[in-house]
């Protein structure tokens, strides 16, 4: 016996690519063990998704929000989320009266950071919502990894987030941040999703194979408080139903067993 996989197709700007592709899934009626959100983008130009969301907002948060909540019939009574996030959400405030910076002005790596933030949020209250079904969420932050993520920084772009970070790694007593190869940046989502407890990732913010610990302070590691706060997830969880008209009520699609 041969292990196999499809492809199904799915554009995350455009939210109607996603519930095509969503649809095709719940068609199939394949049970789900694992979701791994892993899709995105990175300080993109200013821009708008098909539905008229900025890019990285709408393709890093809102098109898995609206993914994963409507594949939830599908997923297994011990099902993981798992939300790559990143240290990046580190850099800047996040303002959720301003998702499609309407009112600011727009900056590629606050957008990024801002998306990142919501990625860490959706986890918080995907997990609150259905851990009561044995359905466990988190994000995590793979660490920094050399790939095409960056395609759209210059170098003297990618020169200044460096030497940003390296500032406050030395603020913080730490060594300047090291590159990790693609299987040490995969190493914390396998992790989460297949390897560590449940009770111990649900609802966290992971990094380097084990749960993140807050850190308000200078150092490019560990969790921004904001990130992580219950009530602003949930009205992240609101606002992102409201953007993409349509609601998913807790619980209401109950989980396959």
């Amino acid at each position: 016996m041969h292990d196999r996989f499809e492809l199904v197709e799915l554009d995350l700007s455009s939210l109607a690519s996603v519930r095509t592709c969503s649809d095709k899934l719940l068609a199939a009626g394949k049970p789900i063990d694992i979701i791994i959100n892993n899709a995105g983008v990175m300080a993109t130009p200013f821009g708008h998704t098909a539905d008229g969301f900025e890019t990285q907002f709408g393709i890093n948060h809102l098109g898995h929000f609206v993914l994963v909540n409507r594949l939830i019939p599908l997923l297994n009574s011990s099902a993981r989320v798992i939300s790559v996030s990143s240290a990046g959400h580190r850099l800047f405030d996040f303002d959720i009266n301003d998702l499609n910076f309407s009112y600011t002005d727009y900056q590629p790596q606050l957008a990024y950071s801002r998306s990142k933030t919501a990625n860490i949020l959706f986890a918080v209250e995907f997990d609150r919502r259905y851990r009561n079904l044995g359905i466990r969420a988190c994000a995590i932050h793979p660490g920094n990894i050399a790939t095409n993520l960056s395609r759209n920084m210059s170098a003297e772009d990618q020169a200044e987030i460096g030497t940003m970070i390296n500032s406050l790694n030395q603020q913080a007593g730490l060594s300047s941040l090291e590159t990790k190869t693609i299987p040490q940046g995969a190493a914390t989502t396998v992790w989460a999703a297949a390897v560590a407890d449940a009770d111990e990732i649900g609802g966290q913010y992971c990094e380097d194979c084990q749960v993140a610990q807050v850190n308000d302070g200078p150092g490019f590691f560990g969790l921004r408080t904001y990130a992580i706060d219950p009530q602003l997830a949930k009205a992240l969880w609101l606002k992102s139903e409201q953007m993409v008209g349509e609601a998913f009520p807790q619980n209401s699609s109950l989980p396959i067993t």
